[in-house]
């Protein structure tokens, strides 16, 4: 972490060291940073689920669709006789996609989840040990009707524990902010205001309060590293091995455990070649920053047993391409020149994409682009972008920015890059101008721009824009961009000035943030997990909506045949029969298809027959599309509704579920 305290560099301080009372100072700064935010975001989900009073069964049904089914390889692991054991059972699953036995280690993201349960048994065991209590339980009454549960609060609760880990890695994150905006800026207020922007800002930075399992919760703590030391090399005129090594493993630590890390690391590539087309870094550091990144690509692509679809992605073929285009360009490549070089790359990364998708059968991603800029649309594209987190950003969104003058004050600092920029330019001077605002300013402001089109293209990677430009508004205070207003305005005065306007939208967002109160029950799925567990077979087999699924698997341990984890082209097809059931086609193919998948019993929620979350979405909607020779015709889950025979026969209901047993004859 030595590499994290460096001071900015010398052309934007006063002295050329800096003082150990000042390292304390971050240290202190830092670590308050820290406390502050995991207090907030522990607060905020016991607040919404309550969940330190819930039952195991209700903290389980509490991690809803991919959530679940991630915490579920965690409670494989924590519960198996021995960590190996368990490490055995997760890389020869047979339960998650039945009658398969898949590696999930390989097709999922699961390291956070082994990680985290060798923690909890060594914790656990040391406690043990020693004899120390880890967990308190009591009975809690949960009122008429409803039979009382135990409750148990504390680290040596698994779930307890699971999401305690997450919210103290995201908490740590705060102190990375702190110190990223702190170096960025060569000032404590640029740190200051990175953090106080994100606090602000932080319904939009954040879904971790909310949904502490999914991937990016794991992953964008190490992604905020990562960029601190990029940026700590783009400034840094000679490039040491242990400053690579360190964007090595940082961007290993990110692209583990999210599948979509890729696209991110496409911009960043994408924003430095830009640089080193224009001639703001030599080909030599541009070099070894790639080296660093395949180096990267191929650590992840053997520790996920070949994955095909990081060797895939967009971001795999744009690191062959401009690996290929070295020796081809010359600096400072400007006008229409500079262009072409660009469409050139662009051209050859979709091209080399195309082509393996071809190979491998991952074209999804493609589509879901097609459909985003050419109305493209299959069922499996619909199944993404009907989803609220995979369609555009909201037009509320800008808005929202604007009230806490985040957005004003970045396209200020952007508009300042701008005219830096255009002024070397006309002046052929790149030399100088990268003495006067260093090159990482300039990737900064390319990575902006490429985060902006990834969050409006898909609402949920505006996770990556809203903390960037927290960032980016931490450059407000640096001398590099502001100098010639900091000779007539104190920077503190200025500074404050903002922050004060800046709060008066922050804490009344805040404020929101704190209102939110509520307890988690979802009594019609437990009763249905109930009945799985006593009225059916241990090797039943489950098929239904993937959500649900997750939660059978996860609570009820029957073996299923679809989940959550949509990105694989196999998983896609299984998913496409099981969701049959909600199309229009006849009862005797459907359940002809079901048999073949091995499934004894269906799932059936009456309400995916009629819900959308806008024109065009409804399941029978989405079948339409697929198959347009069976529009009109009564959907089948309607059917199944009202009278499931011969096919399949109705063995336990309630207000929200309709399990259906396949007949055999």
């Amino acid at each position: 972490m030595s590499v994290l305290l460096l001071s900015p560099p010398l052309s934007s301080r006063e002295g050329a060291n800096p003082t150990p009372h000042a390292c304390r100072g971050k240290i202190y700064i830092s670590s308050g940073k820290f406390c502050s935010c995991r207090c907030h975001i522990t607060t905020l989900f016991e607040n919404d689920r309550h969940f330190s009073h819930l039952s195991t069964l209700e903290r389980e049904m509490a991690f809803r669709t991919e959530m679940g089914l991630y915490y579920s390889y965690f409670k494989t692991i924590v519960e198996a006789p021995s960590f190996w054991n368990g490490m055995w059972m997760i890389m020869n699953d047979k339960v998650t996609e039945y009658p398969l036995v898949i590696n999930t280690l390989k097709r999922f993201n699961l390291y956070p989840e082994v990680v985290l349960a060798s923690w909890y048994r060594i914790y656990t065991g040391v406690m043990d040990f020693i004899g120390l209590q880890t967990k308190t339980c009591w009975t809690v009454n949960r009122g008429e009707r409803l039979s009382p549960v135990e409750s148990c609060e504390g680290l040596g609760d698994p779930a307890s524990f699971y999401v305690a880990v997450i919210f103290l890695l995201n908490g740590l994150m705060m102190s990375l902010f702190f110190i990223y905006g702190t170096y960025l800026s060569g000032s404590r207020l640029g740190g200051l205001v990175t953090v106080l922007c994100y606090f602000f800002n932080h319904g939009e930075c954040t879904r971790v309060m909310w949904t502490p399992p999914l991937r990016e919760s794991f992953s964008y703590p190490f992604l905020v590293l990562q960029m601190l030391l990029l940026t700590y090399i783009l400034r840094t005129p000679n490039i040491n091995r242990g400053s690579l090594i360190a964007l090595c493993v940082s961007n290993v630590f990110f692209m583990l455990p999210w599948q979509f890390a890729q696209f991110v690391l496409l911009t960043q590539i994408a924003s430095l070649f830009a640089l080193y087309v224009v001639g703001y870094i030599d080909s030599l550091k541009l070099q070894k920053i790639l080296c660093a990144h395949m180096a990267s690509l191929a650590l992840c692509f053997i520790l996920m047993f070949g994955n095909s679809m990081l060797l895939t992605s967009y971001y795999a073929a744009s690191l062959a391409v401009i690996w290929v285009s070295f020796g081809r360009i010359h600096f400072k490549c400007l006008g229409m020149y500079f262009c072409t070089i660009r469409f050139a790359w662009l051209f050859g990364t979709v091209t080399l994409k195309y082509l393996t998708s071809l190979i491998f059968g991952v074209a999804h991603i493609s589509n879901l682009l097609k459909s985003k800029f050419f109305g493209y649309k299959d069922f499996d594209t619909l199944m993404y972008t009907c989803a609220a987190e995979f369609d555009f950003m909201e037009k509320e969104t800008p808005i929202r920015y604007t009230k806490t003058l985040l957005l004003p004050v970045v396209l200020v600092v952007f508009g300042i890059i701008i005219m830096k920029v255009s002024d070397s330019f006309s002046e052929l001077t790149i030399s100088s101008f990268g003495g006067v605002l260093r090159r990482a300013l300039v990737y900064h402001a390319l990575q902006l721009l490429a985060y902006t089109v990834l969050g409006i293209l898909i609402m949920r990677l505006k996770l990556f824009l809203t903390p960037h430009l927290c960032v980016m508004a931490s450059l407000v205070c640096s001398k590099q961009l502001f100098g010639w207003l900091f000779g007539k305005i104190q920077p503190k005065t200025l500074v404050f000035a903002i922050l004060a306007i800046m709060a008066i939208e922050g804490s009344a967002n805040l404020q929101n943030q704190w209102n939110i109160m509520g307890e988690f029950s979802n009594l019609p799925q437990e009763e249905l997990l109930e009945w799985i567990k006593s009225s059916t077979r241990q090797d039943a087999v489950f098929a239904g909506a993937m959500p649900t699924m997750a939660s059978v698997k996860l609570s009820a341990l029957r073996p299923i045949v679809n989940h959550p984890h949509y990105e694989d082209a196999g998983l896609r097809a299984r998913t496409k029969i099981v969701y049959s059931m909600y199309s229009r086609k006849p009862a005797k193919e459907v359940k002809k298809e079901l048999l073949r998948l091995g499934v004894n019993y269906y799932i059936l929620e009456e309400s995916w027959c009629i819900r959308r979350t806008k024109p065009g979405c409804s399941m029978p909607e989405i079948w339409d599309v697929e198959e347009p020779a069976n529009a009109g015709k009564i959907p089948l889950c309607n059917l199944m509704s009202k009278d499931p025979r011969p096919y399949f026969n109705t063995v336990f209901q309630n207000s929200i579920y309709r399990v259906l047993k396949v007949t055999r004859e």
